[in-house]
């Protein structure tokens, strides 16, 4: 693995981890759409190798999902 990926890789992850301090005071529905996004972006970019399509993809497709499923 390339090291820019690597950064990038951990730079993905800090992200993640301060922007669950952000869903405090969100809604439950808010909450579960923000993490359907972020679990369906990680998804996507997995499955289709980092493509930004398949991040997009899998994030919008996540979020509709946590959003709906907390209704």
């Amino acid at each position: 693995m390339s090291t820019i990926r690597k950064i990038a890789g951990g730079a993905v992850i800090a992200a993640a981890l301060l922007s669950l301090s952000a869903c405090s005071g969100m809604s439950r529905q808010g909450r579960n759409t923000a993490i359907g996004a972020g679990v369906g972006a990680v998804g996507g970019a997995v499955l289709t190798g980092g493509s930004t399509l398949g991040t997009l993809g899998g994030a919008a497709v996540g979020g509709i999902i946590g959003n709906v499923g907390s209704k």
